[in-house]
């Protein structure tokens, strides 16, 4: 199944070390036929790193899809009543953000427009990205895997000996994610070795 027509809602929030990883799969989104629209956390798209400038992402995130980015709540919140995207991905998705989405706290515009997108009973793809993944978040990764319409990008400890907790998503296996979730089905194996 290739992307022909599907619009896909790109929620990028700040795991900073893989934001780079996370925007190549953009191009390859829009090659299979997808339409991409840009959403960014407030750290995404105002906090500089040592692994990008956050006006950089954003000229690029707007360039390669051609759409302006939503970075505000009020932005975000039309994508539920106006049904805006077919599938929502969210990464990288830092373990903040899946911390509050499971608590139902909506203070991002990434929040928001996971909010109102899941509100539609569309699917929602993570591409988890976080230092505590198999720490203090790992309560929050398994109550996700097991939410209705949420299906996660196959991750795995990234450097288990420096980073014992980290878990990040292989990014390569976005689009494959994206396309079986778009058929109600999650790709396995969810838990991969990175």
């Amino acid at each position: 199944m290739e992307l022909n027509g599907i619009k896909i809602g790109f929620a990028v929030t700040g795991s900073h070390c893989t934001v780079r990883e996370v925007l190549n799969q953009v191009p390859r989104l829009i090659e299979s036929g997808a339409e991409v629209y840009p959403v960014m956390s407030y750290s995404a798209a105002s906090v500089d790193t040592r692994f990008g400038k956050a006006s950089e992402w954003k000229d690029l995130l707007e360039e390669t899809t051609g759409h302006e980015i939503i970075k505000t709540i009020v932005d975000a919140e039309p994508i539920g009543p106006n049904t805006l995207f077919d599938i929502m991905v969210v990464a990288p998705c830092t373990g903040n953000t899946m911390a509050k989405l499971v608590n139902g706290i909506t203070d991002t515009p990434v929040l928001m427009a996971i909010k109102a997108h899941l509100r539609n009973q569309r699917p929602l793809v993570m591409g988890i990205s976080t230092n505590d993944g198999l720490g203090i978040n790992a309560k929050n990764i398994g109550l996700l895997l097991n939410m209705k319409n949420i299906y996660m990008v196959p991750f795995g400890q990234d450097n288990p000996q420096v980073k014992a907790n980290s878990l990040v998503a292989n990014m390569s296996l976005m689009a494959d994610t994206i396309k079986l979730a778009l058929q109600g089905k999650q790709l396995h194996p969810v838990i991969i070795q990175y």
